[in-house]
C-alpha cells in the first residue's frame, strides 16, 4: 500500500461513516421525497397491525417513528471504540501541537548550560513528534468525528509532500501513512535542515502547514467564529474577486486616446496602479478576517490561494508586490508604475484570475456558512459530486 493510500483510506472512510452529518441528513431528505420512507413506513406497518388501528393513530405513530428515524441518522449511536477514538483524537491533537511548538522553538536547537547537546534535544522533540503523530492518525481512522478528520488528512498530505525532506532527518512514512522514527540518521543530519522543515517564521513551511491544519481541527465544531467576522471575511474576498478579475481583464490595460481619439502608445498606469493596490489591501484584509474561520470551504481555498502566491512570489516581487514570511502583501508604487504594463497584464491573465476564482468561493463559503470538510480529497481535490460549479477552482 503507498502512502497516498493511506491517507485516501482515512479520508474514504469518513464519507461511509455513521455520522456525516449533514450529508446524511440530505439524503434522508431525497428519501422523504423519492417515496423511499414511505415505502419503508407501510413495510414497516403492513406487518402485524390490527385493522382497527384508527387512521389518526398510524398516521400519529408513523410520525414518530419518521422523526426517530431522522433522529438516529442525525446522531448515530456511537461505539465504545469509536468513543475512545474520538477522545484519543482530541487529546492527541493538542499533544501534537505541543511537539510541533517544541520543533518550531529556537532553543531546541541551542546547547544549554547544564549538558543538553543541541542535537540531543532536537532528537527527543523529533521522536516526540513522531510518536504524537502517529497516535493522531491512529486515533483518525477510527473518529467518526469528520469535521476534524478531515483537516487530519490534509496534514498527512502534506506530510507526503515533503516525504524527501523528512526522510533527510531520519523520518520515514508508513505504508498506512503513519511515520518511523530512525535516530541515529537523525544524529548525522543538518539541525539546520530540522529547523527549516518545522520553521515558524515561513508560512508555507512543513511545521506551519501542520500546526495550521491541527489547529483548524482543535476548534472545529466550536461555533467561536462570530458571523460578522464571516461576513468582514467575505466582502474582503469578495473585492479580492472583483480586483483580481480587473487586473486580468484587457480593459484596464486599454491604451490611452488622444485629444482626438485616436489611441496612443500609453497606458493609464495610475489607473492599473489603484487596481494592484486594492487587490493587495483586499488581499490582506481577507486573511486578516478569516484567521479564525473553521469553515472548511474557507480555509481549503485560502490555502489555495496562498499557495498560488507562494509559486508566483517571484513573479509578484518584479512588479513590486512583495509577499513576507506571513503571507501578507505589499505593493511598491514606484516599482510597479515602472514595469511593463503587458507584462503585468500577462501575467495577471493567469494569476489574477485563478484567485478571483478562490477568492468568490471564500465569499460564497464565508457568507453561506457551507460547509465541505468532507468534500475535500485527501489528495487535495473537491469532490464534485453535487458540487460540479465548484470543480474548476480547486
Amino acid at each position: 500500500m503507498s502512502m497516498n493510500q493511506g491517507y485516501s483510506q482515512l479520508f474514504s472512510g469518513l464519507s461511509s461513516s455513521g455520522s456525516s452529518g449533514n450529508m446524511n441528513f440530505l439524503s434522508d431528505y431525497a428519501s422523504l421525497k423519492n417515496g423511499s420512507y414511505g415505502r419503508l413506513l407501510k413495510s414497516y406497518y403492513g406487518m402485524g397491525q390490527s385493522s382497527s388501528t384508527s387512521a389518526s393513530g398510524t398516521n400519529g405513530n408513523k410520525s414518530y417513528v419518521l422523526d426517530k428515524i431522522l433522529e438516529e441518522r442525525r446522531n448515530p449511536k456511537v461505539s465504545d471504540e469509536v468513543k475512545e477514538a474520538n477522545s484519543n483524537l482530541e487529546s492527541g491533537i493538542s499533544s501534537l501541537k505541543n511537539s510541533v511548538s517544541a520543533l518550531q522553538n529556537d532553543n531546541t536547537y541551542k546547547d544549554t548550560e547544564n549538558g543538553q547537546s543541541a542535537q540531543g534535544k532536537t532528537a527527543s522533540a523529533l521522536k516526540s513528534f513522531v510518536s504524537e503523530y502517529n497516535d493522531v492518525v491512529n486515533a483518525s481512522k477510527r473518529s467518526t468525528m469528520t469535521n476534524k478528520t478531515a483537516y487530519i488528512a490534509n496534514m498527512m498530505k502534506a506530510t507526503a509532500e515533503n516525504a524527501d525532506k523528512l526522510s533527510e532527518i531520519g523520518v520515514t512514512i508508513n505504508s498506512n501513512g503513519t511515520l518511523q522514527f530512525n535516530e541515529g540518521k537523525m544524529k548525522q543530519a543538518d539541525l539546520s535542515k530540522v529547523q527549516d522543515l518545522f520553521s515558524s517564521k515561513n508560512s508555507m513551511s512543513y511545521g506551519s502547514t501542520v500546526m495550521s491544519r491541527l489547529q483548524f481541527a482543535g476548534v472545529a465544531y466550536s461555533g467561536a467564529v462570530s458571523d460578522e467576522k464571516d461576513n468582514t471575511a467575505g466582502s474582503s474576498a469578495a473585492a479580492l474577486k472583483a480586483d483580481g478579475e480587473a487586473l486580468a481583464s484587457d480593459k484596464l490595460y486599454e491604451k490611452i486616446k488622444d485629444k482626438d481619439g485616436k489611441e496612443t502608445d500609453q497606458y493609464d498606469i495610475d489607473k492599473i496602479f489603484s487596481t494592484a493596490k486594492s487587490f493587495v489591501n483586499n488581499y490582506n484584509k481577507m486573511f486578516d478576517a478569516a484567521k479564525s474561520n473553521t469553515n472548511s470551504g474557507v480555509t481549503a481555498n485560502l490555502a489555495k490561494i496562498k499557495e498560488k502566491t507562494e509559486q508566483n512570489k517571484e513573479a509578484l516581487k518584479q512588479f513590486g508586490i512583495n509577499v513576507d514570511e506571513k503571507g501578507k502583501m505589499t505593493i511598491d508604487e514606484d516599482t510597479f508604475k515602472k514595469s511593463d504594463m503587458s507584462q503585468v497584464q500577462k501575467f495577471f491573465k493567469d494569476y489574477g484570475s485563478s484567485i478571483a476564482t478562490n477568492a468568490s468561493l471564500v465569499d460564497y463559503y464565508s457568507t453561506t456558512k457551507a460547509n465541505t470538510a468532507s468534500g475535500y480529497t485527501a489528495a487535495g481535490a473537491y469532490n464534485v459530486q453535487g458540487s460540479s460549479r465548484f470543480v474548476d477552482a480547486i
